[in-house]
Parts: structure tokens; sequence; C-alpha cells
């Protein structure tokens, strides 16, 4: 047994077949039989341990060594089988272990996956929720911003409107009131008397009418009352016939059926699974589609702070937009080209060097250089936004309009709408113009004390990027108060356009274009292709009497006009031509209309001479 537990120190052979005891045990063993074949020549080794294959095979001799003397011990059998049961034992432990460690380990990864599946679900849960919250938000802001906006632009315009209205209407009814007492004396008997006889006549013809009316529906209710009766009898019963028939075949139908349900568990269970799956899929499609569609609209829709855009709301969106507008244009483009910059009527001098800008803006595009930065400055209402349209479309160029007064309501937001805005602008292949109105609301001046730290990040996250020239973006700032801009915007700002109010001469071509646009083209059709199949024919306006003479005289009556101010003032001559009896423009109206506008403007002027000198006065 010394022997037999002894072999067990020997790891490299515990692993190999035993071998089969031979049938009748010897009582000695030759290490090498007489039948092997001879030894193959030994090969010369330098190294005494090793063969010349490279390995000792000390151990090998020792291992057989080993062998041959458990061979002749006479409990080698047992010896033998004694180690051939501890390796299958061993062989089974290690099964054992194998499969509980990937039992373990099967186990882990599913707790993993569950984890990371959690943990995912409740934050794709909080995206959605904060997008949709923010969304929600931005649209209450815009709403509520154009609501205002809309409803004072409204109330200011029915106001004057009104007043003017009240006015004619006064007037009119004047005139109205001495014709009809004039004529209504004449034919007041002619009229009772026609009356009278028109009274008798009608009553007779009512009795008379009313008479035979009355006998015919009596004898014709009398025919048809049994038959109506009999046939709402017989129809009144094969209804209840029929519906009584449809709810007993109904009923069987949904009872035979929850009959199956109920008693076939299979069906039951995929019943339920069927209504369950279709409600989680109707749940899964509208919030993904709600996902989906605001990850769209925040990647390629067009920014909160943009109010006019020429290139759409989204980038297919302009392309339908620019057809249209090229069809509608289509009878415009002769007008446009004699005066060379549509509507806008300006300085001789200041018209000339924004066309040189919309030429050098065009030329500038086409050999990928850099643009140039602008600042458009002066009095309201003389052309600064049009000028800026009509730059951008010379040039070739999309265009963009915000205000600088929808950047402070965004709070901390503004930061991020601001590099939203810039991101998408950089996106036109085109070019694009940004064109900035009332930029002093948040571009002034950094150390205002009334400045907001949201305004002064959002004045900051535009110096970022606006602080090298860009080749994609022209950007073009207009304001009442220069001064007032910060100087590091001052600074970016590579040309400078004063808009002054308008000349005798310019308010006289804004009088003719305006008197054209409002009067002898009012009650015509625009030209363009879908004009003719939507519009309706209205009526037009006659002018009488009214010549170039007339026109100058309210030209030089309108000294202080802005362009908006003549163009309101137009509107104001349409309304009261509206307003008169046969929709006649004649120099005495048109005088009339000047003079009222001229008086309320030198009162508004007076008004605000007054708030200025008490504002004054109390600093």
């Amino acid at each position: 047994m010394a022997k037999t537990s002894g072999i067990f120190n020997f790891p490299p052979f515990s692993s190999s077949p035993s071998p089969s005891p031979a049938p009748s045990p010897a009582p000695a063993v030759d290490p090498q039989p007489a039948n092997d074949p001879p030894a193959a020549p030994r090969v010369r080794n330098d190294n005494p341990r090793t063969t010349s294959a490279g390995f000792d095979p000390e151990a090998l001799e020792r291992g057989a060594k080993a062998l041959k003397e458990i061979a002749a011990s006479p409990q080698a059998k047992k010896a033998f089988e004694l180690m051939k049961k501890q390796e299958e034992t061993r062989q089974t432990e290690l099964s054992s272990k194998m499969a509980e460690f990937k039992a373990m380990q099967a186990q882990a990864e599913t707790e993993r996956q569950r984890v990371i599946y959690d943990e995912q679900k409740k934050l794709a849960q909080q995206q959605a929720q904060i997008k949709s919250q923010m969304a929600r938000y931005e649209d209450e802001l815009a709403r509520k911003r154009m609501q205002a906006c809309s409803l004072l632009a409204e109330n200011e315009h029915h106001r004057a409107r009104n007043q003017e209205l009240v006015k004619m209407q006064e007037e009119s009814s004047i005139r109205q009131e001495q014709a009809r007492r004039a004529t209504e004396e004449q034919i007041q008997a002619q009229r009772r008397q026609t009356e009278r006889e028109k009274a008798e006549i009608e009553r007779e013809t009512i009795r008379v009418r009313a008479m035979a009316e009355a006998e015919g529906r009596a004898h014709e209710a009398k025919l048809a009352e049994d038959v109506n009766k009999r046939m709402l009898v017989e129809r009144a019963n094969a209804e209840r016939e029929k519906w009584v028939s449809a709810i007993n075949t109904t009923f069987e139908h949904i009872g035979g059926g929850l009959r199956a349900i109920l008693t076939d568990q299979n069906k039951l269970v995929v019943a339920v699974g069927g209504v369950t799956a279709l409600a989680a899929g109707i749940y899964t499609t509208r919030e993904g589609a709600r996902v989906v569609w605001s990850y769209v609209d925040r990647i390629l829709g067009q920014p909160s702070l943009i109010r006019e855009s020429s290139r759409g709301k989204y980038p297919w969106s302009g392309f339908f937009s620019r057809g249209l507008s090229t069809l509608s244009r289509g009878g415009e483009k002769g007008s446009k080209a004699q005066n060379g910059f549509g509507e806008v009527i300006l300085n001789p001098s200041l018209q000339k060097r924004i066309q040189q800008l919309a030429g050098a803006t065009a030329n500038t595009k086409s050999h990928q250089a850099p643009f140039r930065n602008m600042l458009f400055y002066g009095p309201p209402g003389t052309g600064k936004t049009m000028a800026a349209r009509e730059l951008a479309r010379k040039s070739g160029l999309d265009y963009a309009l915000m205000t600088g007064g929808d950047v402070a309501p965004l709070g901390s937001q503004a930061v991020t709408k601001i590099h939203q805005l810039f991101d998408w602008a950089k996106k036109s292949n085109r070019g694009l113009l940004l064109f900035i109105d009332e930029a002093d609301a948040f571009l002034c001046e950094r150390n205002k004390t009334y400045m907001s730290e949201a305004q002064r990040s959002a004045l900051n996250a535009l110096l970022f990027r606006t602080g090298d020239q860009s080749k994609d973006i022209v950007l073009a700032l207009a304001t009442n108060r220069p001064g007032d801009l910060d100087s590091a915007v001052s600074d970016r700002i590579d040309e400078v356009l004063e808009f002054p109010l308008p000349g005798e001469e310019e308010r006289f071509k804004l009088l003719k274009l305006y008197l054209d646009k409002y009067i002898a083209k009012a009650g015509a059709r625009k030209p363009g292709f879908f004009s003719k199949f939507f519009q309706k024919q209205q009526q037009q306006i006659e002018i009488k009497g009214l010549n170039d003479d007339l026109i100058r005289e309210a030209a030089a009556k309108t000294d202080g006009f802005s362009g908006r101010e003549v163009a309101k003032l137009m509107a104001s001559v349409q309304a009261a031509v509206y307003g008169s009896e046969n929709c006649v423009l004649d120099p005495l109206l048109f005088r009339e209309v000047v003079d009222y506008k001229v008086a309320e403007h030198q009162q508004r002027r007076k008004l605000a001479a007054t708030d200025g000198g008490s504002g004054g006065g109390g600093n």
C-alpha cells in the first residue's frame, strides 16, 4: 500500500487511461520486451539532460519505472481501479462546477441586460418629457407674442379707421338726409296710396288662398288618414321584427364567441394577449412618432427666433414656396425692373450705395470670399427691413428676419436659441442674410445696470459666433439708436448705412407708388398663375381729376413723414373712398384726407415732444 499511495504523487499520469491488467500476474516484468523493434540509432546530444528533440526524458523514465513497479505489485489492479474512480469523481465535480459557473454567468448577464434596459427606458422617458415641456413652453410664448402684437396693431388700425369712418359717415349722412327730405315729401302720398291698395289686394288674395288650401288639406288628410295608419302599423311591426331578429342574432354570436373564448384557455390567452399587444402597439407608435417628429423639427425645422424667411420652415418647403412665389410674381417683373429696387424708394445716393453692396455681395459669394456685416440705422419706417430684403434678393442670398425683442423673454434658453439660429443659417446653400431688427434690444452696452445675466449671455453667444468673418452669413443689424450698441458689436460692423426720412422727391414717388397700389389696382386681380382661379373680382376705384400737381402738393405738406406713414396715408385715402357713395376719388376727398393725416402727424409730434420734455425734467 505504500507503493500504491505513492502513485498519486504523479499528476502527469493521473488523467491518462489506466492500463488493463494482464490475465495472470507475471512474476517479473521485463523493462524491454524481446519482441520490441530494435532501438533507433541515437543522435549526438551535447546537453546530457535533453534529447535531440529538445525535451528532458528523465521524468518519462521515472514514470515508466513507477508503472513497472505498480504492474509488479500484487495490488496493481486495485490501485488502478482506485485511480480510475478518483479520476471519474474529479471529472464529475469539475463538470458540476462548470455547469454552476455557466448558470451563474448567464444569470449575471441577464441581470446586467435588465439593468441596462431599465436605465435606457428611464432616460428616454425623461428626455421625451423634457422635450415636450420645452415645445409646449415655446409654443405658448410664441402664441402669446403673436396674439399681443396682432391685437395691438389691430386695435390701433381699427381706432384710426373708426375715427375716419365716423367723420365721413357724419358728412355723408348730412348730405343724404338733405336729399332724402327733398324727395320724401313728393312721393309720400303716392306711396301711402299704393301701399293701401296693395294691402287690400294682398289680404283678399291671402284669404282666398287660405280657404282653398284648407279645404284641399282637409280632403287629402281624410283620404290618406286610413292608409297612413295602416302603413305605419305595418312598418312599425316590420321594423320591430327586424330589430328583434338582429338583436337576437347579435347576442347569439356574441354569446357563442364569449363561450368559446372562456371555455378554451388558449383562445382566452390569445385574445387577452392580442388586445394587450394592440394597445401597446398603438401607444408605442404614437409616442415614437411624437419623439421622431420633435427630433426632426429640432434638427431640420426653422428656429423659433426667425419671424420671416425665404427658406421656409423645413428644407423641402423652400422649393414649393419659391415656385409659388415665382408663379405669383410673374407679372410683377416688369414693374420691378423699371424701378430697380421693388417698392423701396430711398434717397438716390443711399439707393446707389445699396445696389453697389448687392453687387459686391453677389461677387463675394461667387468668389467664396468672406461676407461683410452691415448696420442700418435711422428713424422708424424708413425702409430698413425692405431694403435688407431687396438686398438679399438682388445678391442671390436667402434672408431671415428676427427681432431683438424676442431674445429677452427666452431667459436662460436664449444662448441655445442663438446657437441653433446660426447653425440653421450655415445650412443655406445660397448663403443667408440674417437681418436683426431692433438690435439694440439685446445688443446694448454690457455695462448697463438693467441688463440681465441671460441677455448678457445671449450677447456673448452672438459675439462668439460672429468673431470671424463668415463665408455663409451676412449679418445686417437695424436700430433707431446706434449709440446704444455694445462696442464689440460695433467692431464687427463693416458697412454703416443711414436711412433718413424721405425728402420731397422721395415722398412724391412714394405717393405715386402707393396710389397705384392702393387706389388704381385696388379692385384688380393680382398677376399670377393661381390668382385667376382663386380671387374674386372686386369693385374698382374711379380716379377723377387727380394729377401730378396735386400729388406734389401732398408731398410738400407731408414734410417729416416716414415711408410707413406715407403708406398709411394712402391706405386712409383708400378707406375714405370705400366709405363714399360711388367709390370715386376726387381732389376734394384726397385733400381732405391728406390735411387730416398731416394734422394728426403734427399732434403726434407735439405729444412726443411733451412726453420727452416731462421725462427730461424728471431726470
